[in-house]
């Protein structure tokens, strides 16, 4: 039976009640008049005929195609769309896992990533090392007869962590030459300066996930996709599509075909965002060097700075609760795999204008008589 999901129950308790969201996991997303303006002719006239009723399940060939456009070696006949990439991830571990599999999973990470394949079968966990580095030497060790599947997530949520060329380029080789699947979440691929290669498209059986609700800040689309060079894996995940959501969105999968055809000018919008941003977060924690070891991410829009004060989870709670500023304390990415860092926070930096959040938790910080004032602050601030 599936645990507590306890990203979303955190969220549902503050996402929308909280003032501040700084704990934001995809980019600042757009106006629909902003993302229709940006329809070429075809996508409008697609938009102008549209009708409400069921679509394929495999997704719109034409946003298939547009899909299959982001990557090298993918066909619009490899891809598969979901509602989300949540449903993607887990119809691929329900469909491709038995319980006589072994996984392994990265962590920290997104925790459906780990509690779906460990209600299947048994599951390892390969925890980042310092600078949330990955060591192919550790994953090689951890492997067994009977390992099906290696999971990723680079850009990592929460690190923002991303490997080498180098180490990526080890993992697929590894996972190639043992006939073990590929299970690569890149759902914040496009935020970073150089993406790594695709997982689908440098090996032949791997699957790379994404979505257009993170890199893209797209999430209330809720449109996911799923690319592999084995049609005969796609063909088993359309068939477990079935039982869930069947179809996508009609007006979802226009809007996303429109946004694809402007990749390059959405992407380049967002990672602008998040460059403007790391200064402003640079400058906040660099005055409380005394409370936060902070690094800004290697890529996506999320990182995973250390509290230096003592409990974070009090400190989180506090934060929103007399503030109104919401971030995630480390209990929500604790993990039943690996130990996992117990004194940091997930930060978002994809979204618009954090001066006013960044401004409010340093009166915060600054209250006579708080708890936190036990540090000092750099000289003037």
């Amino acid at each position: 039976m599936l645990t507590d999901f306890r990203l979303e129950t955190y969220f549902s308790r503050w996402e929308f009640k909280a003032r501040y969201h700084l704990t934001a996991s995809d980019a600042q997303t757009l106006p629909m008049s902003t993302l229709l303006a940006m329809a070429d002719d075809d996508a409008r006239e697609r938009w102008d005929a549209l009708t409400l009723g069921y679509t394929e399940t495999h997704g719109l060939p034409a946003l298939r195609e547009a899909i299959a456009n982001t990557y090298t070696h993918i066909d619009p006949d490899q891809v598969l769309c979901f509602a989300g990439a949540e449903e993607g991830l887990y119809l691929a571990m329900r469909t491709l896992l038995e319980p006589s599999d072994h996984v392994l999973v990265v962590t920290p990470n997104y925790q459906a990533a780990e509690t779906v394949p460990l209600d299947i079968c048994e599951v390892t966990g390969v925890p980042l090392g310092e600078n949330w580095t990955l060591d192919i030497d550790q994953v090689a060790g951890l492997i067994r007869p009977n390992t099906r599947l290696v999971s990723v997530n680079f850009p990592n949520n929460p690190t923002g962590a991303l490997p080498d060329p180098h180490t990526w380029q080890r993992l697929t080789d590894l996972c190639r030459e043992r006939d073990i699947i590929l299970f690569s979440d890149e759902v914040y691929r496009g935020l970073e300066d150089t993406p790594l290669p695709q997982a689908a498209d440098v090996s032949p059986t791997a699957l790379s996930l994404n979505v257009m609700s993170k890199a893209y800040g797209l999430p209330g689309l809720r449109i996911g996709w799923i690319a592999c060079q084995d049609r005969e894996t796609l063909s088993r995940l359309e068939r477990a599509k079935h039982y869930t959501s069947i179809c996508n969105s009609a007006p979802s999968e226009i809007l996303a075909l429109i946004a694809l055809r402007n990749r390059d000018r959405i992407l380049r919008r967002n990672r602008d965002i998040i460059a403007t941003n790391i200064p402003l977060f640079n400058d906040f924690f660099g005055q409380h060097p005394h409370l936060f070891d902070w690094q800004p991410p290697q890529g996506g829009c999320v990182c995973f700075p250390r509290y230096l004060g003592g409990d974070v989870e009090k400190m989180c709670t506090d934060l929103v609760e007399q503030a109104g500023i919401l971030l995630l304390p480390a209990s929500i990415y604790a993990s039943a795999l690996t130990p996992t860092p117990t004194d940091r926070f997930r930060v978002g930096v994809g979204r618009q204008g954090p001066q006013e959040a960044l401004s409010r938790w340093l009166e915060w910080l600054a209250t006579p008589g708080s708890r936190y004032r036990t540090f000092p602050c750099r000289p003037g601030s």
